[in-house]
Order: structure tokens, then C-alpha cells, then sequence
């Protein structure tokens, strides 16, 4: 059972509240098929979990095989500078086939972003160390592949399919459910 090496710290996109009872981090690549087939599921489960689940997205972009992951993680990375990573993020997951740098910078511009300070922060040091730090921490994890998702901090090595994701972060939150409720002993004292 592989677990997550780096835990969840204040460099990462957050999506939910700190007090959520479950955690899922996805490693990812905007330009990965598989990837792009598990973000409306992660949307759909999100909006089913609520207030518990907080959803973290950490770049793994796979440039062998994907030529245009690397830039769509600084896009989203130096939107992420201005605010507007999860928007970013939707964008590029929403037109997977059309991540050119042409494309990024539209997008940029549609979101409203100062396209200027955009264009020199995207291969900033800052933009360029995140998206490092991200993939030597899945490494570290043991993701070889995207996605690869961890339940707060153990590697999802079944389907990210909707029903088993589901089911496996319910799963996750009954436990800690039990886990958060004092012991009849303790209560009666």
C-alpha cells in the first residue's frame, strides 16, 4: 500500500474545507485522456460529499507521452498567481484538445487574467519549482501513471469509476466519523 509522502500543506490547490473529514489528492496531466475522463466524476462526487471531502490537485505532467502537459500545468499554475487556479484547471480539463500555447493564453484572456504579468510568470521560477515539487512528490508516492489518487494520504488502487470512488471515500468518512465520536465510556462521564 503505497501512501502520500508529501502531505497536504499550504503550496497545494485546495478545493473544500480544511475541516473536511476526507481528503482526495489527485496526481495529474491536463492533456491525460484518463485524467480527463476522472474530472467530472471528481466534480459529481465533490458535490455529493459536500462539506466533507476537500479535493487537492498536484501537476504529474507525463511529457513523454503528453507534449503539451508541462505548459498546461504552468497555465494553470501561474493562473493559480492570480487567483484563478480552479478556474484554470476547469478550463483545461473542459478543452483537452485544444491546449496549443495559443490556446493557454486565450484561455488566460478569457478568464480576465493581467496577460502581461501571465506571460512573464509562466516559466517563472515559482511556477516552474511548484509543478517540480509536485511531480518529485508523486515519485516519492509511487504514481507512475495518471491519475493516481490517495484517500487521505493511502494510495486509491481500484477504479476511479464513479460508484468506487464513491463508495471507497464514503468508506473513508464513516471511519473517521467513528474516529471523531467519543467512546460511550467518555460520554457518560
Amino acid at each position: 500500500m503505497s501512501r502520500l509522502i508529501v502531505p497536504v500543506n499550504e503550496r497545494d490547490h485546495i478545493h473544500g474545507l480544511d475541516t473536511a473529514l476526507v481528503t482526495l489528492v489527485e496526481y495529474g496531466d491536463y492533456e491525460c485522456p484518463h485524467c480527463g475522463a476522472a474530472y467530472p466524476i471528481v466534480k459529481r462526487i465533490e458535490k455529493k460529499m459536500g462539506d466533507n471531502l476537500r479535493f487537492v490537485f498536484r501537476n504529474f505532467p507525463l511529457t513523454e507521452s503528453h507534449p503539451h502537459a508541462l505548459h498546461a500545468a504552468q497555465a494553470v499554475e501561474d493562473a493559480g498567481l492570480q487567483g484563478q487556479f480552479w478556474a484554470m484547471h476547469d478550463m483545461l480539463f473542459e478543452n483537452q484538445d485544444r491546449l496549443e500555447d495559443d490556446d493557454l493564453l486565450g484561455y488566460a484572456d478569457e478568464l480576465n487574467l493581467d496577460l502581461k504579468k501571465w506571460q512573464r510568470d509562466f516559466s517563472s521560477e515559482a511556477v516552474v519549482n511548484k509543478i517540480e515539487q509536485d511531480f518529485s512528490g508523486g515519485i516519492r508516492s509511487g504514481v507512475n501513471g495518471t491519475p493516481t489518487f490517495f484517500i487521505n494520504g493511502v494510495r486509491h488502487d481500484d477504479s476511479f469509476e464513479y460508484s468506487v470512488l464513491l463508495a471507497a471515500l464514503q468508506e473513508e468518512l464513516a471511519v473517521q466519523k467513528r474516529h471523531a465520536r467519543p467512546s460511550k465510556a467518555l460520554r457518560g462521564k
